[in-house]
């Protein structure tokens, strides 16, 4: 397929003419759900919403390309499906209930150097909410922004350790054979592009050595901001669709890891192509229900079905349910979710893959963060939001967040996660 050339100037990334003076109090109208009309005539309603017309219109494409704006992104995080299609994944009729043993948490942590007391640091970071779960029961949660327990949070690439975990299910159940196996076993069409030979475990662990640079400068000239602005602002072709027309090889597939939304996406469209339904309601029926989830969760859509690379969306408390599941070793509401040893496959570090590069204080497994002096790992998306899980203290921290700049603070944050863990453990 022929696919189109970057479509960047056909919208604004400035408010659009036809939104309200403060585009601000558009998005404000929508939490109070007193107006939707400042952001189409018509919106479809929560849940399942198929790609249509209204979606493409200038005023949803202006919505979209505006949704990373650091003076809206506390709002429009919480709103994505007021602003894409979606596909529902559909909650558990009998709810994993979860205890409440709250305290107080009066000690000071470290941001860019200095100390501050934990409001004060997460006021500085940006933070929308923060969930900490110690032992199986929540002992700290906080909601801010407007956000609240039954709104449901853009969590952006933590997705990609989401659908690895859906793609442990598949594996287990025999949908797909063997790590082992090239993509284009599953992806036909992927044979002579820079995916030719690359394993579905090469794509799982970001070394599938074809050219990508993830460079998160929305509303520049970027590789990816390129098939962001077609597949997810203008909706003119999938991901998948850009790795089919333009993707090409640059080292040996396992040869050294490249941190690549690409490669999630085509994980995600090798998971999509050996099931009879979608990858959405596959979740719902696998994990989000059997593990108990009390809301239903989301994904974006990129020209018609999931984003698999950054779309999922879900409450805080739910999102705490994935990763007590996940520190479980895959057990959630009684039910044994995930295969234990996929859960420990796909969050430790394999030997000679312990750190990203050469002194990086990183390592990456099956879509998950791992960290080379501890048995502690997290799912991370831009802008900070993470699904810290720690092991050795039984606990889960998930900080929902809309920061300034896509990287955030990171090693702060890893601290204050390290620090958080050692302080309710005591």
């Amino acid at each position: 397929m022929t696919i189109p050339k970057n479509n960047a100037k056909r919208y604004s990334k400035s408010y659009p003419k036809n939104y309200p003076k403060n585009y601000a109090i558009c998005l404000a109208a929508i939490v109070s759900l007193t107006s939707t009309a400042c952001l189409a005539a018509s919106l479809p309603e929560n849940g399942e919403q198929a790609v249509g017309e209204q979606w493409g219109t200038e005023t949803m494409i202006n919505a979209r390309a505006n949704m990373f704006n650091p003076d809206l992104n506390f709002l429009t995080f919480q709103h994505l499906d007021k602003m894409f299609a979606t596909r529902q994944v559909a909650a558990s009729s009998t709810p994993w209930p979860l205890e409440t043993d709250f305290i107080e948490i009066n000690d000071n942590f470290s941001f860019e150097g200095n100390d501050v007391p934990l409001e004060e640091y997460l006021e500085n970071t940006r933070t929308n909410a923060l969930l900490v779960i110690k032992d199986g029961k929540i002992v700290y949660e906080q909601y801010r922004n407007g956000f609240s327990d039954d709104s449901q949070h853009a969590v952006f690439s933590a997705s990609k350790s989401i659908l690895a975990t859906l793609v442990g299910v598949a594996v287990e159940e025999g949908k797909i054979e063997s790590l082992d196996d090239k993509v284009t076993k599953y992806l036909p069409e992927l044979e002579g592009t820079g995916y030719n030979d690359v394993r579905v475990i090469d794509v799982l662990r970001m070394r599938s050595g074809v050219a990508w640079e993830e460079v998160y400068e929305f509303g520049g000239d970027t590789q990816l901001t390129e098939v962001h602005d077609n597949a997810l602002v203008a909706g003119n072709y999938r991901w998948c669709d850009y790795a089919i027309a333009s993707s090409e090889p640059e080292y040996e597939p396992g040869e050294r890891f490249n941190y690549a939304t690409l490669d999630t996406s085509v994980l995600g469209c090798v998971l999509a192509s050996v099931l009879d339904t979608t990858v959405a309601e596959y979740m719902s029926e696998k994990i989000w229900q059997p593990a108990g989830m009390e809301a239903d969760g989301f994904w974006i859509m990129d020209g018609g079905d999931e984003f698999y690379g950054a779309g999922f969306n879900a409450t805080l408390r739910d999102l705490g349910r994935f990763g007590l599941m996940m520190l479980n070793r895959g057990e959630a509401n009684g039910t044994q979710v995930v295969p234990a040893h996929w859960v420990t496959e796909a969050t430790v570090s394999d030997p000679g893959y312990e750190h990203i590069a050469e002194g990086a204080d990183l390592g990456y497994q099956y879509q998950w963060w791992t960290f080379p002096d501890s048995d502690a790992y997290t799912a991370m998306g831009i802008y900070n939001q993470y699904i810290y899980i720690d092991p050795d203290n039984q606990t889960v921290v998930v900080k929902l967040s809309h920061t300034p700049d896509a990287n955030g603070w990171d090693d702060d944050n890893f601290a204050f996660f390290d620090k958080l863990s050692e302080l309710v453990s005591e």
